[in-house]
């Protein structure tokens, strides 16, 4: 693959993630983040801040969704950027044209040709990647004693740690490497990169301790209810995998999964063919193998009892790219990059295509109005402008209302118990100011009034349509804070404040704020 190639492609696939971040509105998931942007902390309900800070940041110059985007808008392209940079020490037989094919599977792997939206894992996987590249290049290194990669891949893990929890399966991968080299540098450098973490760990357990513990109960509890041993889960994992690297890479991962004892020109295949200076990148590929089984085989452990997302495995499937490609003869990558150019220039029609069809050819599924609530919202907030000066207005989903909350600048409260998903709102809202105020709730499905008369003193329901889809509009009047405390509050309580009592807490802003002189504790 040819560099004028790769910056072709680079250049293209640009363009085409600008567009589509431009085209398409913002989704609940990064609405939720943006709010985490406007209104900072030093930790968020449900994952640690750096997200929310990225924000934060771009925020002070636009809200505009395609400048909110840019992070993963480019980050397909500074991953394969960075890999080909790093190749170049640490595969100095590769010639340019491998280490530019190497840089294309990484820029047109599958989800990141369509990937354009804002999540935790957009901060993630640059950490986590440059970490993994930093120890790659330590692990060659080890017997110089450069210990200031061991350091950039700590630094790095500890933005992981502040990006997502996940980040943990990576510094797992690092002590499983150690183990297998078992050398007195090895443990030194992962006590340095372990050193550096500790610093973003101890600033998530401050702040869980003062804020209710929110991180541990959602992604330990809250969210695990439905966790159970499952035959589905597994065969949704493995799809998920296969799509991400795709089948032919896949196959071939399969075919060369056995180590290799030698670099060559052509990769790892022809050992007689080494030379002296070639030795020198020996001790990185073993590193490189458990960068990439080491948390695959973890998720395949875990996708017994849950499922596992996409988003979580974006974070190696570089590493994965980097193993196989480098065990191919320079004939055999040059047909994968040609495939991996080939699927992407297929996912780019679909897109496309899809992008041109009328909202109305989704009217028949379940998702039909939630489609209409993101894509009409200046239709919606239309109907909602008579009460927009007077009314507080809330929707019944947290998803929904952040939705509403970036189109209107405005923030919808979370009206009812909601789910665990809906919980950061505990932290925005304080039900105790909006005693006697007028509460409008929006609705996609056609309300049961007796959920809602207890807590006002007047409730009326109307409803309105967009695009074929209908909402409602539940009109509550003279809101009951003392019903609502009794009746709402303090089922949320029971059900996603019941932290257990071995975790210390110096202050929990729900029962606080709610219940002054009871503990949030099981």
């Amino acid at each position: 693959m040819s560099a004028r190639l790769f910056a072709a492609l680079l250049a293209v696939t640009l363009v085409f993630r600008c567009w589509l971040a431009a085209v398409t509105p913002i989704t609940g998931d990064e609405a939720y983040f943006i709010w985490w942007g406007w209104r900072p902390d030093w930790g968020f309900y449900d994952h640690p801040p750096m997200i929310g800070w990225w924000l934060a940041a771009l925020l002070t110059v636009s809200d505009a969704a395609v400048w909110l985007r840019l992070p993963v808008i480019i980050q397909p392209a500074i991953l394969a950027l960075g890999v080909i940079a790093a190749l170049r020490r640490l595969t100095p037989a590769l010639d340019d044209e491998q280490r530019y094919g190497i840089g294309t599977l990484v820029l047109l792997a599958p989800a990141n040709v369509w990937n354009v939206f804002i999540t935790t894992d957009t901060p993630l996987v640059y950490f986590s990647v440059f970490s993994g590249l930093a120890w790659l290049r330590a692990a060659r290194d080890d017997q110089r004693g450069h210990w200031r990669w061991y350091l950039a891949a700590g630094v790095l893990l500890a933005g992981a740690v502040l990006s997502k929890y996940f980040a943990a399966i990576l510094g797992f991968a690092y002590l499983i490497d150690v183990l297998r080299r078992r050398t007195l540098r090895a443990w030194t450098g992962l006590a340095i990169a372990y050193a550096a973490t500790l610093p973003a760990l101890a600033l998530m357990a401050w702040w869980n301790a003062g804020h209710c513990w929110p991180n541990y109960m959602f992604n330990f509890i809250n969210r695990n209810t439905d966790a159970g041993l499952s035959f589905r889960t597994p065969a949704l994992y493995a799809i998920s995998l296969l799509y991400l690297l795709t089948p032919p890479a896949a196959w071939l991962a399969l075919r060369h999964r056995r180590p290799s004892r030698g670099l060559s020109s052509d990769g790892f295949n022809a050992l007689r063919r080494i030379t002296s200076a070639d030795f020198s990148s020996l001790p990185a590929l073993g590193t490189l193998g458990v960068l990439v089984w080491a948390p695959f085989v973890l998720f395949a452990a875990l996708s017994l009892v849950k499922q596992i997302g996409l988003h979580w495995l974006l974070s190696f499937v570089p590493f994965a790219l980097i193993w196989v490609a480098l065990r191919l003869r320079a004939s055999t990558l040059r047909r994968l990059c040609l495939f991996f150019i080939s699927f992407a220039a297929i996912h780019v029609g679909a897109i496309f295509v899809l992008s041109r069809l009328p909202l109305e050819t989704w009217s028949k599924t379940r998702i039909y109005d939630g489609l209409v609530l993101t894509f009409e919202h200046e239709a919606i907030l239309k109907e909602l402008a008579p009460y927009a000066k007077d009314w507080v207005l809330a929707m019944d989903g947290y998803s929904n209302a952040v939705t509403m909350s970036y189109n209107a600048r405005r923030y919808f409260i979370v009206f009812g118990e909601a789910s665990s998903h809906a919980r950061h709102d505990d932290i925005l809202t304080d039900f105790r100011t909006l005693a006697g105020r007028n509460i409008l709730i929006l609705r996609k499905s056609a309300p049961d009034l007796a959920e809602y008369q207890p807590y006002f003193r007047q409730v009326t329901v109307d409803s309105f349509v967009v695009r074929g889809a209908r909402f409602w509009r539940v009109k509550g009047e003279g809101f009951n804070y003392p019903a609502y405390r009794d009746g709402v509050l303090a089922s949320v309580k029971r059900k996603y404040y019941a932290i257990p009592k071995w975790l210390p807490q110096t202050a929990c802003y729900f029962c606080d704020r709610y219940f002054p002189g009871e503990r949030c504790q099981r």
